[in-house]
């Protein structure tokens, strides 16, 4: 290889830059390589000033901080790209022109950072016949073929510290603390922080719930002398026989936007039930801040061996954790089906066993 480039599409989150640096020093140390940087996902290729020229010292203390220093756009697909012509607005593929660029820059390799979005456009690219190798990044965890994706961990921290504030809280003032979570489809995030911070209730979207259930559960622990619950909810939580909510309908660019579940469990809880609880949106605090130890770990091993699958010429794959090992998976294979959480798993048992209730039965 001779010159490669490397972007990061969708969603930020912690360890992008541990990704890039890994790619950047990879590149030129070990591989001998050029390097661009490609700004705010795939749209820099439509750029005036998309493309940017990569050195070590570009990448030199990036490694503890948050974000991406490439930029990054979750609405950034070429395939349906949206321009205004003529006063009006239009959807367009403008994917050939992509193509084009990446030709006219003689990339051998092209390097996308991303989520299930990202590398579904990777994959289309690839059988355009584009050199691709895909690197897995997802707050939610919900990319198949792989044990890990990395900013899973550090949303994970993130929210089990705010599970370990919400009980001081909720102890002190003998309320109910309703905490959403970010999961659109799996339940990941909510699984993990809840048996890290102790909740007392997680609602995910694998196993849809009864609210008469959840408040037996709050009521069974008052009479047991904690008067206090917390309650870890993911955004794709369902009432058994609904869909889930929305804070705004998607398109053919945008995909639909999930929010809302934790105001109807809290606005119920106080409403309906007469229970007094308030609701926390964690929101986008998940996505932000220093990546943990795990994350950077992952991020510069992703990134890393990345260079060195593009460099043995398997393209169209996907590096992968198993394990302990860093492998490689196609894409295809990879997006075949969404990863979401098993409710049969041990981690769900364990859960159970801990007195943990995902509002799914009527405690006993």
């Amino acid at each position: 290889m001779k010159r490669i480039a490397v972007l990061t599409g969708g969603g930020d989150a912690p360890g992008l830059n541990a990704v890039i640096r890994a790619v950047v020093k990879t590149a030129i140390q070990d591989c001998s390589c050029e390097v661009l940087g490609i700004r705010d996902g795939v749209d820099g290729f439509l750029k005036p000033d998309g493309i940017l020229p990569m050195d070590t010292a570009q990448v030199r203390g990036i490694l503890p901080r948050g974000g991406t220093i490439l930029g990054t756009a979750n609405r950034g697909n070429p395939f349906a790209h949206r321009l205004v012509q003529g006063g009006e607005e239009v959807i367009i593929d403008q994917s050939d022109a992509v193509i084009r660029r990446i030709q006219d820059l003689k990339l051998d390799a092209l390097v996308i950072a991303g989520g299930d979005g990202t590398l579904n456009i990777a994959q289309r690219f690839y059988r355009k016949g584009v050199p691709v190798v895909g690197i897995p990044k997802t707050i939610d965890n919900d990319i198949g073929g792989t044990d890990f994706s990395f900013g899973f961990d550090s949303a994970v921290n993130c929210a089990m510290e705010a599970i370990d504030r919400l009980h001081t809280t909720a102890e002190s003032h003998h309320r109910v603390m309703v905490l959403e979570l970010m999961g659109r489809h799996a339940g990941f995030i909510a699984l993990h922080a809840g048996v890290s911070g102790g909740a007392d209730v997680i609602l995910i979207p694998e196993i849809p719930f009864r609210m008469e259930a959840v408040v037996q559960q709050i009521r069974m622990r008052q009479e047991k002398g904690s008067p206090f619950s917390i309650l870890a909810v993911s955004e794709g939580a369902t009432l058994q026989g609904s869909r889930p909510v929305y804070a705004s309908l998607g398109d053919e660019i945008n995909a639909p936007r999930l929010g809302g579940i934790g105001e109807m469990v809290n606005t119920a809880l106080n409403n309906q039930y007469g229970i007094e609880s308030r609701l926390i949106v964690l929101g986008h605090l998940q996505r932000g801040g220093s990546p943990t130890a795990f994350d950077r770990w992952l991020g510069t091993n992703f990134g890393s061996s990345a260079v060195h699958l593009a460099a043995a010429g398997r393209f169209g794959h996907m590096v992968s954790l198993h394990g302990s090992q860093i492998e490689a998976v196609s894409l295809e294979q990879a997006l075949a089906v969404t990863k979401r959480v098993d409710p049969h798993s041990n981690a769900v048992r364990t859960a159970r066993a801990m007195g943990i209730y995902f509002g799914d039965e009527v405690p006993a």
